[in-house]
């Protein structure tokens, strides 16, 4: 008897339910104003929406100006200007200053910037770094746009990411993808790391903004370097970080180029075989391959076949770390360097030279 009570129970509240529900089913679209259906659109076309990167393009894309690279045939000085070079770069402060890559600049007799709000100028070089293929232009301008900085929050792997800029000269085009991989390097001459991502780079994106989905830049478009002789085209390019590049620019402005310390040697990291060939425990550091005979190292009495394994009381892990904690030695400075000779450790002083800086 109780089963049977608890049964029709049950089913009582089963049948209000199905009534209730029917009936908020009819009566809504007399509240609303709009059937069930449409509402389900609605909600899917919100979804939708929120898949659009438009909010990060228009707080970005503003900033990202167009770069013409012009010559003057010297030997015709009335002459038109011609187009030499096509480049992107990104409006970095409201005082004008412009961050672009050194290559689209680097042969310019006279270079001319392009706003996306239809105004041009005729900017001027700041300062220009090779090695990681940057220059600072600046322009005198009111009003200027600025890019939103993005300098705490480093790229992961698999963060979305835009690159803005005018290939081709077609005008600015924003292309989409992920970040690939962080800390690529060994495409440069230097130790440089790059953002890799598959958001396609071609001619005339370089030096123009990569950015999150919120329109925060995280590095400068860079179409300069190229594998197997291939260019950014295969889902394969490469930006600057921005944190690097930010910190390069501060250096431009300040001093016009960048101050690199320099040691004067080449190495390579220390493997498990190397430690067994050369009698010395397991440890990490970089072996000298290398010595400029002209340079601090030589002078320090370094020699090849010496494995250094701290800079400044520092663990040296690899040839990265190394030659970075050299780059930032202020010129002149003495530091002190730890290495293994013949199984012996010693502390050697060496005086950091300047690295000079090639323009090619």
């Amino acid at each position: 008897m109780m089963i049977k009570d608890t049964l029709i129970y049950v089913g009582k509240a089963i049948a209000f339910g199905l009534i209730m529900a029917a009936v908020i089913i009819v009566v809504m679209p007399f509240i609303t104003g709009q059937s069930l259906t449409n509402g389900l659109m609605s909600r899917a076309a919100m979804s939708s929406n929120e898949l659009s990167f438009a909010t990060a393009v228009r707080r970005a894309a503003p900033a990202v100006v167009n770069i013409y690279s012009l010559s003057i045939d010297q030997r015709k000085p009335l002459k038109p200007s011609s187009l030499q070079g096509l480049g992107s770069g990104v409006i970095m402060s409201k005082d004008g200053y412009i961050l672009t890559n050194y290559h689209v600049i680097k042969q310019a007799d006279e270079i001319v910037v392009a706003l996306q709000d239809g105004r041009k100028f005729t900017s001027e070089v700041v300062g220009s770094d090779p090695e990681t293929d940057l220059a600072v232009l600046k322009i005198e301008g009111d009003n200027l746009p600025m890019v939103p900085l993005g300098l705490d929050v480093p790229a992961r792997v698999g963060d979305v990411v835009l690159a803005i800029g005018n290939p081709y000269n077609l005008g600015q085009t924003i292309t989409q993808g992920i970040i690939s991989a962080t800390g690529r390097n060994g495409l440069s001459s230097g130790y440089l790391d790059f953002l890799q991502t598959d958001a396609a780079i071609n001619a005339g994106n370089s030096g123009g903004a990569l950015i999150d989905s919120t329109g925060q830049l995280v590095g400068i478009n860079t179409a300069a370097f190229q594998i197997g002789g291939e260019s950014g085209t295969n889902g394969i390019s490469f930006a600057i970080p921005i944190k690097l590049a930010h910190s390069i620019m501060g250096k431009l402005v300040r001093d016009g180029r960048v101050i690199r310390g320099a040691l004067g040697i080449g190495g390579e990291a220390v493997s498990p075989v190397m430690t067994q060939i050369l009698n010395i425990p397991d440890l990490t550091g970089v072996f000298i391959t290398s010595i400029d005979p002209t340079g601090p190292a030589a002078r320090a009495q370094l020699q090849i076949r010496d494995v250094m394994t701290h800079y400044e009381g520092e663990a040296i892990p690899g040839v990265e770390m190394l030659m970075d904690r050299i780059a930032e030695t202020t010129p002149g400075k003495e530091v002190k360097i730890t290495v293994i000779r013949e199984g012996k450790s010693y502390d050697v002083p060496v005086v950091i030279d300047e690295k000079p800086v090639i323009y090619n």
